[in-house]
């Protein structure tokens, strides 16, 4: 398997959110939330984890940063996010830019994408993704 290729197979789906981005993304809209994370990875004081809660937790009131496993999974995620928005203060989701799938038409009904130039290098990862990113925003 080559370097890029584990970025399409299922062995890895939670790839670590890049630092720089974080960073800028988190001046701008200050989030307290993190809602896709562990002990390890986790950006904010308060987060949920991806097997414990952060699919069924509450995110009302928060401003949450996602960055949510990319596999099957990332629909349940978006639906989430889609859902929360009526009562979290603001939800950024960094995702795949897939434009083909059934979870980017749901979301983009509610939220504003936002792609990001270039490819994105994941803590963890040995080189850069090889799809394009995007963020997903909602209530801003």
């Amino acid at each position: 398997m080559t370097s890029h290729n584990v970025h399409y197979s299922s062995e890895k789906m939670d790839w670590g959110t890049p630092d720089e981005l974080y960073s800028k993304l988190s001046r701008i809209y200050r989030f307290d939330l993190d809602a896709a994370a562990d002990k390890a990875n986790a950006k904010c004081k308060r987060f949920y984890s991806v097997n414990d809660c952060g699919l069924t937790g509450t995110w009302a009131g928060a401003r949450v940063w996602c960055n949510p496993p990319y596999g099957r999974q990332i629909g349940k995620w978006v639906q989430k996010a889609a859902n929360e928005a009526h009562h979290a203060e603001l939800i950024v989701m960094l995702v795949p830019s897939r434009t083909d799938t059934a979870w980017w038409h749901l979301a983009i009904q509610t939220a504003r994408p936002v792609f990001i130039k270039g490819r994105l290098r994941f803590k963890g990862a040995p080189s850069s993704a090889p799809f394009p990113s995007a963020l997903l925003i909602w209530n801003c």
